[in-house]
C-alpha cells in the first residue's frame, strides 16, 4: 500500500494499556468531553448494538497530534512542531508521499486502529479529481483535508467493554504541539446555547424548480439521477461538543464523528460507510431508498414495506450499486468485486434506509491516492453518471457543500481505512452553524415529496437545535 520506498517507519513504538474493562459509551464520552476544546482532535464515536453489525463495535478519539496535514486546491501544508512544509501540487499526490512515510515498526495490535491519519476530506476535493466547473459560492474557505497523526488515543471495544489507551512515539519527536498557528488557545465554550433563525440557502419554490431542472436534464438523456441539496445556516453560540452529544442521545448511529479543527469544528452523525479496507479488501455500503418512521407500530411496518417493495428505490439503489462497482473495478483485481447483500432494511429514530454491501480484493500497490481517485467522492451521495451529475449539482447548489456529502474517518499505516459519507454533518465556523440535507432526483420523482424528504432528513438535527435554544432561555 505505502509504495515501493522503503523508509524506516516513523512511529516506532506503540504503549498500549487497558483502562477499564466494563466500559459504557458513557465512559467513553466523559474522558472526550475532557479532551474536545483542544484543537485538533478527533472523535468517532458508535451507536446502536454492537453485536448486530462490526461498524457498530468501536469508538475512537485521538488528539495531541505529532503533525496536521492541510490541503485547499492545490495548496498543500503539513504542520510538525515548530515547521511547516507548504507546497503546490495535487492534494492525493501530497498525501501520498505523507502516508508513504507514515508507516508503524508494529503490526495492526488493537482493531480497529492504532496508528495513522484521521480527519475528513471535504466534497469540494472533488475539484482536484475532475475538471469541473466549480461555479458553487464558497462561503466557508476551510480545508479541503483535514487530517492529523495523534500521538495520543483512545478505543472503545463496545462489544468487550473494553476501554484502551494508545500512546504513540515517533522518530525525533520533540514532543512539541503541531505548530503555534495550528494550535490555538480557544476561547471557553459556553454552556448556553444561542441559536438564531435557521434560514435556507433554498427557497422551497426554488428548490421546486432545481428538482424540474434536474428532471429535465434526465429527459435529455444528461444523467439518469443527481442527488440535490439544501443548505441550512444559523448563527450558533454553544459547547458544540454537547450539540454533539445530544445528537447521539437522540439518534445513535454508527458513524458520528466530532472534529475540532481549531477555527473550525465538524459534528457529523451519518449512518453511511463510503469505504472499509482491511487485509486488502475493500467494502463500500451505498445508502438509497428514504421513508420517514411511523407514528404507530402499524405505521412504521407499513413504511417500511412500502420502501422495501417500491420499484423506484429499487432501481435507484441498484443503479448507484453499479455505479460503485465500476468506481472499485479501477483498483480492484478483475472478478473480485461481488455484491454481498442487497437492499437490506436498516432503520433510524426518523426514517428507514435500504442498503447494500459490495466489496471487492485491492490490486497490489495501491495507494490512498488511487482510492480515493477513483471513488470520491460516493456515487450515492452525487448521481449517476457521476461526473456530469457533479456538474449539474454546481449548476444548481448555490454554495459550496465542503464536509457535507464528503468523508470522516481514518487512514492507518497499516493498510487499514474506514470512511463514513458525511450526511446528516454540520460545519461550525465564525459564529455560525451550517447543515445539509438532500436526496436523489430521477425522473419520476415527486418534487413536493423530494423537498418533504430534506426535512425529514433533518428532523433529528432542527429538533436538537430547537431543544438546547430553548433549554439555555
Amino acid at each position: 500500500m505505502r509504495g515501493k520506498e522503503s523508509r524506516e517507519p516513523l512511529i516506532h513504538r506503540m504503549e498500549w494499556s487497558l483502562l477499564q474493562e466494563d466500559a459504557q459509551d458513557s465512559h467513553f464520552m466523559e474522558s472526550a468531553r475532557s479532551i474536545a476544546p483542544q484543537a485538533h482532535c478527533v472523535f468517532l464515536l458508535s451507536g446502536g448494538d454492537p453485536s448486530g453489525d462490526e461498524v457498530r463495535r468501536y469508538s475512537l478519539a485521538a488528539w495531541n497530534p505529532y503533525q496536521v496535514l492541510l490541503t485547499r486546491g492545490e495548496r498543500c501544508q503539513l504542520w510538525r512542531g515548530l515547521e511547516t512544509l507548504s507546497t503546490q501540487e495535487n492534494p492525493l499526490k501530497f498525501l501520498d508521499s505523507a502516508i508513504r512515510e507514515r508507516g508503524a515498526a508494529f503490526p495492526l495490535r488493537l482493531s480497529p486502529f492504532c496508528g495513522g491519519a484521521l480527519g475528513y476530506f471535504s466534497y469540494d476535493l472533488k475539484n482536484s479529481i475532475e475538471k469541473l466547473p466549480a461555479s458553487a459560492m464558497d462561503h466557508l474557505k476551510l480545508p479541503d483535508i483535514y487530517l492529523i497523526w495523534p500521538r495520543q488515543m483512545l478505543i472503545l471495544d463496545r462489544l468487550q467493554g473494553h476501554l484502551h489507551e494508545i500512546r504513540l512515539h515517533y522518530r525525533e519527536d520533540k514532543n512539541q504541539r503541531a505548530s503555534p498557528e495550528s494550535s490555538p488557545l480557544l476561547p471557553p465554550w459556553s454552556g448556553d446555547f444561542r441559536v438564531g433563525p435557521i434560514q435556507s440557502n433554498f427557497t422551497r419554490r426554488h428548490y421546486l424548480q432545481a428538482v424540474a431542472k434536474v428532471r429535465n436534464h434526465i429527459r435529455a438523456g444528461d444523467v439518469y439521477q443527481v442527488n440535490l441539496s439544501q443548505q441550512f445556516q444559523c448563527d450558533f453560540a454553544g459547547n458544540p461538543f454537547d450539540l454533539w452529544i445530544s445528537l447521539f442521545k437522540k439518534n445513535p448511529a454508527p458513524f458520528y464523528a466530532f472534529i475540532n479543527a481549531g477555527d473550525h469544528q465538524i459534528v457529523s452523525t451519518s449512518m453511511e460507510r463510503f469505504l472499509f479496507m482491511k487485509d486488502g479488501s475493500i467494502e463500500t455500503r451505498p445508502i438509497k431508498g428514504t421513508r420517514p418512521r411511523g407514528k404507530t407500530p402499524a405505521e412504521d411496518q407499513f413504511l417500511a414495506a412500502e420502501l422495501q417493495n417500491d420499484s423506484k428505490e429499487d432501481a435507484e439503489l441498484s443503479m448507484i450499486v453499479d455505479l460503485l462497482r465500476n468506481d472499485l473495478g479501477k483498483i480492484c483485481a478483475p472478478r473480485s468485486i461481488h455484491v454481498i447483500e442487497h437492499k437490506r432494511l436498516e432503520s433510524y429514530q426518523n426514517v428507514h434506509h435500504l442498503i447494500s454491501i459490495v466489496r471487492g480484493r485491492l490490486r497490489l500497490g495501491t495507494t490512498y491516492g488511487d482510492i480515493l481517485r477513483a471513488a470520491f467522492p460516493g456515487g450515492s451521495i452525487t448521481g449517476c453518471p457521476k461526473i456530469r451529475a457533479m456538474e449539474i449539482i454546481d449548476e444548481l447548489e448555490p454554495c459550496v457543500r465542503h464536509i457535507y456529502t464528503g468523508s470522516i474517518g481514518y487512514l492507518g499505516c497499516h493498510d487499514n481505512m474506514d470512511l463514513s459519507i458525511a450526511i446528516r454533518t454540520a460545519v461550525l465556523h465564525g459564529g455560525k452553524l451550517h447543515f445539509s440535507v438532500g436526496g436523489g432526483i430521477v425522473y419520476d420523482s415527486d418534487p413536493q415529496a423530494e423537498y418533504e424528504e430534506t426535512l425529514h432528513k433533518g428532523l433529528t438535527f432542527f429538533q436538537t437545535l430547537q431543544s438546547l435554544s430553548s433549554r439555555s432561555t
